[in-house]
């Protein structure tokens, strides 16, 4: 189906949505913070991908910062503890497609990807 890239910090999240993904029928590629996942976007470009907020070296709000620099189209679906509308208003300016709050609800992660994966075709 569709390569999506996962990017979150925590290994335990990355197992819980990868395996929803995989379940779904889509190939993974794993990063444990945004920097790994710029240098995976250069390589091998997703056709969605799904961040976390807080990571270290680069959150995601600097990954949607560089994205955006580099005029990329890849579209992101935010997954975050954080439940202020403020963080998910930001999240939304610097060109997430979709903020949700982890843990994310399988029919929410599902309706998200497929319109991210809707969007990129």
């Amino acid at each position: 189906m569709a390569i999506i890239l996962l990017i979150d910090d925590s290994g335990y999240s990355r197992i819980l949505t990868g395996k929803l993904l995989r379940l779904w029928g889509h190939e993974l590629i794993e990063a444990e913070n945004g920097l790994q996942g710029l240098k995976i976007l250069a390589s091998t470009p997703p056709d969605c991908v799904i961040a976390d907020m807080l990571m270290p070296e680069m959150d995601g709000h600097k990954f949607l910062i560089a994205l955006r620099a580099m005029k990329s189209e890849v579209p992101v679906i935010i997954l975050t503890a954080d439940t202020q509308e403020k963080t998910r208003e930001l999240c939304l300016e610097l060109g997430a497609l979709d903020v949700l709050h982890k843990p994310a609800a399988p029919e929410s992660l599902f309706k998200a990807v497929e319109t991210a994966l809707n969007r990129s075709e």
